[in-house]
């Protein structure tokens, strides 16, 4: 009898234990399907800034360093995002959203590159892009605070350790990249 109940307690507690380790393979299978789902976004922007900027370029006098910066940051967040470097793609980021804010706000001073609707379309649709991204950021935080809890928690923690389940960073962006924007230096 004693072995019977002895065989049960061991069958409950390996039951128990594949449950947390499934319930840890799943969790850290979500966190990278999040980071996938912001690659597609970071993906598609990349391909339509280049259009963007070429549009701008037809405007002679549009500013040639403005859309050097995009460039150089369309660049940053595309190597860091390829990387995989969290705290990389935080800071590119903030240096692409910078850019596109300046020539978006550059533009009102170009009628006709407002105007044109090559232009408004790539606005449009990088704008998008935008919420869509930073809609997907927030799912990504929300999946790694999952995955960090689950992987810490008393008695996940030792099947964690156990099977080299580590904890995710979050995106994060600096202060100055969630400060207001300062319009009067976009427009000078």
């Amino acid at each position: 009898m004693s072995m019977l109940i002895f065989l049960g307690i061991v069958a409950i507690v390996l039951i128990y234990g594949i449950s947390l380790y499934n319930n840890l393979v799943s969790v850290k299978n979500v966190v990278a399907k999040a980071w996938a789902n912001i690659d597609v976004l970071l993906k598609q922007r990349h391909d339509e800034l280049p259009k963007l900027v070429e549009v701008c370029k037809q405007y002679k006098q549009f500013e040639q360093s403005t859309l050097q910066k995009v460039i150089e940051a369309r660049s940053q967040v595309q190597s860091a995002g390829n990387r995989q470097d969290i705290d990389a793609l935080g800071q590119a980021e903030g240096l692409l959203r910078a850019g596109l804010g300046s020539i978006f706000a550059l533009a009102e001073a170009y009628p006709e590159l407002k105007a044109n609707e090559n232009f408004m379309q790539l606005q449009n649709r990088i704008s998008t892009l935008e919420n869509g991204i930073a809609d997907r950021r927030e799912f990504y935080n929300d999946a790694v605070n999952i995955n960090n809890v689950q992987i810490e928690v008393f008695p996940a923690n030792f099947i964690s350790k156990m099977f080299g389940f580590v904890e995710k960073p979050l995106l994060v962006f600096s202060t100055n990249e969630k400060a207001d924007v300062d319009m009067k230096q976009l427009f000078n």
